[in-house]
């Protein structure tokens, strides 16, 4: 063999090589985390990779506002208690209302800013008005996480811009989203608007299947870098009422479409389940979180969102589309209610906590059905699988 064939024999290889690395990496990123589940009964009826570690991007509120709304119920604050906007809540980047320090909103108000606009400020702000700071509120996070048993869950922050310690996983903010609406369907309203308007500006929610997918009521949508595009959605249909995570999207577009197309197949029959109640589907522990940025801000993003289209290119320009609906969501109108200083924040809630009985699953042997007030049935937790105690209320002061 000579000289010249072996060289050009050796310069092939090294050329596949690398190609095979670069498609391996590429391969092994299209396999996007989803998770379906039925909030009646609690069955997984569809995973892939649900338990595998994930940074949750703006996904994290859901935690922020379930604390929020736990502290509601305790009668430590209320919808009207201003939350105010500190010097630390301004420091982070966007997005976020921008609001002048010491400015006020009511927590009602906040909270919309939360889920609708995402705003990261009010997020923090939030936190410290529910538990006096922001440590000590990311610290309630983690509490509430162990106890919920989200055990790829952990959280440096309450709005969810990127740290590499800031992980869950498909399976775990299912449960937390499921947690909100069994046992808080009060606030449905605020995981179903589109819009808030302020003054002369409108801020729109990134979740497209709300005015796009008929029958959808919510929840959260969320991305950084490092993340892909995630959501968690909730919808319901001829009386059944699906939940849907997909993390890691390559687009707008992908993240819409793989997420409709998973309720919609949920809604006309096309999963049989897997006999896997969403506690007992297992994390996959000792796994570092997915980082996506390479892919989706990187050097290989044209390249992936290439493989991704050609994967999947449903909702591109002369294929099928599942968010075809014309629907009007709500619109929230809020107002500040001004400049206020030396507001007292109410203390940290003590560590010691009540253990309460877990929700009953709706449908489990030998339970009855748990009637949530609103005919709406709740996320279905099997006792003693998943116990998500209620914390004992704040001492008055």
């Amino acid at each position: 063999m000579s000289f010249l064939t072996k060289a050009l024999r050796s310069t092939a290889f090294s050329v596949l090589f690398a190609f095979g690395l670069v498609m391996g990496s590429i391969v092994h990123a299209l396999a996007v985390p989803q998770l379906l589940v039925d909030m009646q009964t609690g069955e997984v009826l569809y995973e892939t990779d649900a338990g595998v570690p994930w940074h949750p991007a703006s996904l994290t509120k859901l935690m922020t506002a379930l604390l929020a709304f736990e502290a509601i119920e305790q009668g430590a604050v209320q919808l009207s208690t201003p939350v105010v906007t500190t010097a630390n809540a301004l420091r982070v980047a966007p997005s976020k209302m921008g609001f002048p320090v010491d400015t006020a909103i009511t927590l009602e108000d906040a909270l919309y800013l939360l889920i609708v606009k995402s705003a990261n400020d009010i997020a923090v702000a939030i936190g410290e008005t529910v538990a006096g700071s922001e440590t000590e509120f990311v610290a309630l996070m983690n509490r509430r996480a162990a106890e919920m048993g989200l055990t790829a869950t952990h959280f440096v922050n309450p709005h969810g811009l990127h740290d590499p310690a800031q992980v869950t996983s498909a399976r775990d903010m299912a449960i937390i989203a499921l947690t909100i609406r069994a046992r808080y369907s009060r606030f449905n309203a605020i995981f179903n608007t589109q819009t808030v308007e302020h003054g002369q500006s409108r801020s729109h929610t990134n979740n497209v299947l709300l005015a796009r997918f008929a029958g959808t009521n919510g929840m959260k949508t969320g991305y950084v870098c490092a993340s892909g595009l995630n959501i968690v959605a909730t919808a319901e249909r001829g009386g059944r009422h699906l939940m849907a995570v997909t993390l890691g999207a390559s687009s707008a577009r992908e993240r819409g479409e793989m997420t409709a197309q998973l309720l919609f197949s949920g809604f006309a029959g096309g999963y049989r389940g897997t006999g896997q109640t969403v506690v007992s589907l297992p994390n996959r522990a000792g796994l570092a979180p997915v980082d996506m940025r390479r892919n989706i801000c990187g050097a290989d993003a044209a390249q992936y969102n290439e493989a991704r289209a050609e994967e999947f290119p449903v909702g591109l320009e002369g294929q099928l589309s599942y968010l075809t609906d014309t629907i009007e969501p709500p619109v929230h109108r809020m107002a500040v209610l001004g400049r206020l200083r030396d507001v007292p924040l109410p203390r940290p809630r003590p560590d010691d906590f009540i253990l309460e009985p877990s929700l009953a699953a709706i449908g489990a042997p030998g339970i009855p059905p748990r009637d949530f007030g609103d005919g709406t049935p709740g996320a279905a937790v099997v006792a003693g699988e998943l116990n998500i105690p209620l914390p004992r209320p704040r001492p008055v002061f």
